[in-house]
C-alpha cells in the first residue's frame, strides 16, 4: 500500500467521522425540543456508512496485469443521513405549551446515552486517522532525508 492510499483512507475516515460527530450533536441538541403532532417531531438521524472499494493489479506469471479480487477497501464514504425508525416519546403533560388536545407532548427518539457513546467513539476514531496520519507524513519525510 503506498503512502498515497495512506493519505486517502485517512482522510476519508476523517471526513465520514466528522459527519457522524455533526450528526450526534444535532441529536444532541433536538434531544428535549417538543412537539404537539408527531409529523413535527424530529427524529434521530444517523450516517449511512459504505466502504470504498478499489481494484488493484499485480502481475502474472505470464507477466500480465490481472485485476486483484477479494473486497480490498480504500477508504469509508458516507452513503446519506438516515433518520432512526425507534417510536417517538409520548409523554402526557397537559401543562405544556406545546401539548395537543389530548394533552399530549412528543419528544424525539433520541437517547442520549446512545448518542454520548457515539460522541466519545466518533471522536476517537477521529484522533486516530489523524495519527496515522502524522505517522505517514513522517515516514515520508525521512524517507526523503535518507538520499541527503
Amino acid at each position: 500500500m503506498s503512502l498515497s492510499n495512506v493519505f486517502d483512507i485517512a482522510g476519508s475516515g476523517m471526513n465520514a467521522q466528522s459527519i457522524r460527530i455533526n450528526t450526534t450533536a444535532s441529536n444532541i441538541a433536538n434531544a428535549e425540543s417538543a412537539s404537539s403532532s408527531v409529523d413535527e417531531t424530529y427524529r434521530a438521524r444517523k450516517p449511512w456508512f459504505a466502504v470504498m472499494q478499489k481494484t488493484f493489479t499485480e502481475v502474472n506469471a505470464e507477466n500480465q496485469f490481472e485485476a486483484i479480487e477479494g473486497g480490498i477497501g480504500s477508504g469509508v464514504q458516507v452513503m446519506g443521513i438516515v433518520e432512526k425508525d425507534a417510536p417517538l416519546q409520548q409523554r402526557f403533560q397537559p401543562d405544556h405549551p406545546m401539548a395537543n388536545e389530548d394533552g399530549y407532548v412528543y419528544y424525539p427518539n433520541v437517547n442520549i446515552v446512545e448518542e454520548m457513546t457515539d460522541m466519545m467513539s466518533s471522536s476517537r476514531s477521529y484522533q486516530m486517522n489523524v495519527e496515522v496520519l502524522k505517522t505517514a507524513k513522517q515516514m515520508l519525510q525521512r524517507t526523503l532525508t535518507l538520499g541527503q
